[in-house]
């Protein structure tokens, strides 16, 4: 299994989000090989600002663990993570960030990484553009809709 793989479980993730009316961004956290926690975006059914599928997923993976060290996991997600996400990255001292899209907004944290990581004592490493072209057009067609009703 690879990253693309794993970025397609993250794609299921997202499309339930669309289900659900939610930004469609999914994600799955993995442990040697294995899902150990799988989440999507629910800031609308839970009203709360933080309710991101990264966040998320690394609540539930935590809890999986019983530590809040994810060290040896890898975080897949569908967008560019947003600073809020990242910051949640570092602190769950997650080695490695796989994502699908990039965040053409300008909240995406790739930029910000760049420049606050060799500031950190937690090295992470992003790898973005994995099945992007698929990440990207569920959030063109999620968005386009919402325009038309």
């Amino acid at each position: 299994m690879n990253d693309n793989y794993y970025m397609r479980l993250a794609m299921k993730q997202a499309k339930a989000a669309a289900k659900e009316g939610e930004v469609p961004i999914g994600a799955v956290i993995v442990k040697n090989g294995k899902v150990i926690a799988r989440a999507h975006n629910r800031r609308n059914a839970s009203k709360n600002a933080v309710g991101h599928a990264e966040v998320l997923a690394i609540q539930r993976a935590c809890k999986k663990t019983g530590d809040w060290r994810l060290s040896g996991c890898t975080l897949y997600v569908t967008l560019e993570p947003c600073v809020m996400c990242l910051g949640a990255c570092y602190n769950a001292r997650l080695p490695r960030v796989v994502f699908g899209a990039y965040d053409l907004s300008g909240e995406g944290c790739v930029q910000l990484a760049e420049q606050i990581g060799t500031t950190l004592n937690h090295h992470l490493e992003l790898c973005g553009g994995v099945e992007e072209e698929a990440c990207s057009d569920m959030l063109t067609e999620f968005f386009k809709q919402k325009r038309q009703k």
